[in-house]
This record gives C-alpha cells, structure tokens and sequence, in this order.
C-alpha cells in the first residue's frame, strides 16, 4: 500500500510531532521525562507506581503494534490509562462529557534515538484546561494532590 519512503517518511514526521511535543511542554502543560529504563520496564513500573497512589488501570495501548498490523513500523510507544472512578465518576455524573478527556493518561514512548520518556497533562492542564472546556470545574484542593500523585508515580518509573 505505501512504499518504503513514504513509510519512513510517515514516521519521520510522528517523530517530529512528538519531539515538537517535548519542546512546547510549558506551553502546553504536557510533561515529559526521561526515563532510565525500556519502555516495558517503565511501563510496568509506573503502573506499579500509579496503583501505589491509589489509582485504577483500566488499559494499556501499544500504538507500534497496532501500526505493525496496517503495515508502519514506529518506534515502541505505549499509553497507560488510569484513574480513580471515586472521583471520576462524580465528574462524569454532574459533566458527562469530561470522560472524553477523562480518564488520565501517560504515554510510554521511544525516540528516534532509543531513549525512552514518559509524557503526561499537568494536574494544572487538567484542571485549568480539560475540566473548563466542558464546564466543569475540578477542585482547587485536589490539583495540589494529583500533581504530587502524577509527579511521584512518574519518578518511581523513571529512576
């Protein structure tokens, strides 16, 4: 279907995106962070470290592999889906369009190079961007507390 330069540069262009991603990260609220493992590895561990801080995982993508089945080879990037249905749920109930953008997620991702980040929402973009888009409103007190959930859970899978 697509040629072998097409492919390469299909991929050569998700690289850049996602490299632009990593050089906008302020302006954004998306973070990123090396990691010191695979992307397995990281994985794993930061959903160790997710369920540590009292989150539910309800799934794991593997865009590569789902790119390998149409026949595009991308480096290995991985999303974790996680959050607390407790909290969600009340969001969801009184502003049922926030699950479009809820649950939490954070990507697993391998760069041209081989290194391996993980890149998340701020808890500020969530609460300052995501919750006001479908007019709801997240808890001043609760940003605090998933800023250090997100920041220490992504640090346990790094280091």
């Amino acid at each position: 279907m697509f040629s072998t330069a097409m492919r390469k540069s299909i991929v050569a262009l998700m690289l850049c995106l996602l490299m632009a991603g990593v050089a906008t990260a302020q302006d954004t609220g998306v973070v990123t962070k090396p990691s010191a493992h695979s992307v397995v590895e990281t994985l794993d561990r930061l959903e160790e470290a997710s369920k540590a801080k009292g989150f539910m995982i309800f799934t794991r993508l593997d865009h590569a592999e789902a790119a390998e089945k149409v026949g595009l080879k991308m480096p290995p990037s991985r999303l974790l889906v996680f959050g607390s249905p407790k909290l969600g749920t009340l969001s969801f109930l009184k502003w049922p369009t926030v699950a479009l953008d809820m649950p939490l997620k954070a990507l697993v991702w391998n760069d041209a190079q081989g290194k391996t980040w993980v890149t998340y929402n701020s808890a500020q973009y969530v609460a300052d961007t995501l919750y006001p888009r479908h007019g709801a409103t997240f808890p001043e007190e609760a940003k605090s507390g998933l800023d250090r959930a997100l920041r220490e859970a992504v640090e346990t899978a790094t280091k």
